[in-house]
């Protein structure tokens, strides 16, 4: 099985760690070197228009408008927002382990009712008075996948918005934001964006949220905002925007083209085989893995101590929570698997 990205990346390892941090491919490189060129040189380009056609291009691969995606820079913002927005006493049901960033901001509200349960059984828990249910769509530590028709199918019997962070899927699991409250996702992993960029969707009448981060970028004309209080928010989810980190995104800007050029439907098939491979030889080896069925994602209780062997012979895994984790995407290889598998074996 061949890499989907032909010659858009140079790994110079067995790279299979995209979990934490996804491969640059050259041509984002070489979007930013030329970026930085040209400010050191007093000719800075318009890096706000790659802003707003990396904002598009996230809009086309979470099926919404563009006019319901704000551009930032954290999660913990964006949740952080949501938190702030519900009223006293509500509740907000959140899975067992799920990331510090999209549950925390949570916990700080010390007036918010918060319930944490198993991923598992999030759809079965959300009651009469749960204001609000938020999950990874796939689980960072070990690759689990949430049923989210289910979970919003009992949000909605119930009343209650969906937040879903899809920073683990966003780039090789198909994303549908419209069927959520809110989506958020840091664009570094899967969708091999530079670091600095999250997006944020929010519903067409802006979800109920006050904008308390508004900086002059928040404005209906930003130009004009720059002094004083910001007289008109921008209409849209704009009005959400963090100053972004400009540097950045003319690398987003390519690398979101590459990944709708490949296609999310191809990449998670692409990933998925490759992950399959890797739980087919653990099994061979007496190994098993945390069952995550569909996901690129897949985490090894009790080897998580063999990452810095691995390391050191040239393969890039992660150590999370006592577990090897292996992710699988589009510039890995059928050899990629084999020789983790082989390293794995030696003893």
């Amino acid at each position: 099985m061949d890499s989907l990205a032909g010659g858009a990346f140079a790994p110079q390892n067995t790279y299979l760690n995209t979990a934490s941090t996804g491969l640059l491919p050259e041509r984002a490189v070489t979007a930013m070197q030329q970026a930085m060129a040209g400010a050191a040189a007093g000719r800075p380009t318009d890096m706000f228009e790659d802003v707003e056609a990396s904002r598009a291009a996230f809009a086309r691969l979470a099926g919404v408008p563009v006019s319901q995606v704000a551009a930032g820079a954290s999660v913990s913002v964006y949740t952080g927002m949501i938190a702030a927005s519900l009223p006293q006493g509500a509740e907000v049901l959140l899975a067992e382990g799920d990331f510090s960033s999209l549950v925390n901001p949570f916990h700080m509200r010390r007036d918010l009712a918060v319930r944490t349960v198993a991923l598992e059984k999030l759809a079965d828990e959300v009651r009469p008075d749960t204001a609000l249910v938020a999950c990874s769509a796939a689980q960072s530590a070990d690759g689990r996948v949430a049923d989210l028709p289910a979970i919003r199918a009992a949000a909605r019997a119930h009343g209650a918005r969906t937040l879903v962070d899809a920073s683990q899927s966003a780039g090789w699991l198909p994303l549908d934001a419209a069927a959520d409250d809110y989506t958020v996702a840091v664009a570094f992993k899967w969708l091999f964006c530079p670091r600095g960029i999250v997006f944020f969707v929010v519903p067409e009448d802006l979800g109920g949220l006050s904008a308390i981060f508004a900086g002059w970028v928040a404005g209906e004309h930003p130009w004009d905002s720059c002094y004083g209080p910001v007289e008109e928010l921008a209409h849209s989810a704009r009005r959400f925007d963090i100053s972004p980190s400009l540097f950045s995104y003319p690398g987003a800007r390519a690398s979101l083209a590459l990944v709708e050029e490949v296609g999310v439907d191809a990449i998670r098939a692409h990933d998925l085989a490759l992950a399959g491979r890797f739980r087919t030889g653990l099994a061979a080896l007496g190994h098993t893995p945390v069952p995550s069925p569909g996901s690129a994602i897949v985490s090894v209780p009790g080897l998580g101590h063999r990452q810095p062997e691995l390391s050191r012979a040239g393969i890039e895994v992660s150590d999370r929570a006592g577990n090897l984790r292996a992710s699988f995407h589009l510039y890995n290889t059928a050899a990629d698997v084999d020789r983790l598998l082989d390293v794995l074996s030696a003893r």
